[in-house]
């Protein structure tokens, strides 16, 4: 049974960091795709980041380019989210998401974690 399991969330000010990490379990995840959603109150899902397999490609949501960076480890099967510079409007839960093909879409994924939860204080 496949399992993502994501830590790293909580409180922060305005301005702050925090280290979003997830990590799969269940199967072997070679050359598929990982990356983060984020769902705030009352909005639909939205695309954050995806890391290709061998971690040279990466795709950001033009709202957390520059702030955000995507990585993973492979032998650890997890992957992370840095936030930086965080805003208000990063208040969301965050999850992971595992595919089989390159996605900025909900449609794309094939596994999903049940999320941690970002609130960022003005």
């Amino acid at each position: 049974q496949v399992q993502l399991v994501e830590s790293g969330g909580g409180l922060v000010q305005a301005g702050g960091s925090l280290r979003l990490s997830c990590t799969a379990s269940g199967r072997t995840f070679s050359n598929y795709v990982m990356g983060w959603f984020r769902q705030a109150p009352g909005k639909e899902r939205e695309f954050v980041a995806a890391i290709g397999w061998s971690g040279r490609r990466t795709y950001y949501a033009d709202s957390v380019k520059g702030r955000f960076t995507i990585s993973r480890e492979n032998a650890k099967n997890t992957v992370y989210l840095q936030t930086n510079n965080l805003k208000p409007e990063d208040t969301a839960h965050y999850y992971c998401a595992i595919s089989g093909v390159v996605f900025t879409t909900a449609e794309g994924v094939d596994y999903w974690g049940k999320g941690t939860l970002v609130t960022v204080s003005s």
